[in-house]
């Protein structure tokens, strides 16, 4: 397997991380700005597109644009309610469908399905668990009053129902993220990264709300 197919999947991890941890800070105190910078990242994809030896680097970073502008519209304007949120993710969803069709873009559109995978089964466990309430309260909150929410939600996660689910749906993403990955083709890889970097994003986030 060549050295890049690698390289794809570890940039897709990477590409899942930045709308969670430098993306949303950014759109809360600037979220034209962040929504602007979409234009330059499809700017950017269809520059590094128009060169064959950086191609594959266009096609990735044209399907995290469409992660880049969902994160933009709805942690700027729409974060209060968690019920927009994956109508919001999914913006993109009906370019990356035609783009498949005619086969083009496959590594940066099934890097969009991956990461839309994993928003999916993320909010499916939000609902599951009943933690959609504590969103609402997390987002309305000032920082300092965020704890007692976090701890609050927490205890529901560590019920037996919220165990169990959350187990679901970590197989659930593993077995989504590992299988693509023996095909050994760079779209797979991919979309293989994006999901399996859910689960490691997730996981993230819990350990800081059981340490906070």
């Amino acid at each position: 397997m060549s050295r890049q197919t690698w390289l794809v999947f570890a940039a897709a991890v990477f590409l899942v991380s930045v709308p969670v941890f430098i993306e949303a800070p950014l759109v809360r105190s600037l979220p034209t700005l962040s929504l602007a910078l979409t234009g330059f990242w499809v700017w950017l994809s269809f520059t590094l597109m128009s060169r064959p030896a950086t191609y594959v680097w266009g096609d990735l970073l044209l399907g995290f644009s469409w992660s880049w502008l969902a994160g933009g519209i709805y942690w700027g304007w729409l974060r209060w309610e968690p019920l927009w949120h994956l109508p919001v993710e999914s913006i993109g969803l009906p370019f990356a469908c035609w783009c498949l069709l005619r086969n083009w873009g496959k590594v940066g559109n099934w890097f969009y399905l991956g990461s839309l995978l994993g928003t999916v089964l993320t909010d499916v466990y939000f609902y599951l668990v009943d933690l959609m309430p504590y969103w609402r309260q997390i987002m309305v909150v000032e920082p300092e009053n965020v704890s007692p929410i976090l701890q609050a939600a927490v205890s529901q996660v560590q019920t037996p129902w919220g165990i169990s689910w959350a187990v679901i749906l970590g197989l659930v993403l593993l077995i989504a993220g590992t299988v693509p990955l023996t095909k050994k083709q760079r779209h797979w890889y991919a979309f293989g990264g994006a999901v399996l970097s859910t689960i490691l994003v997730d996981s993230l986030f819990l350990i800081a709300a059981l340490t906070a």
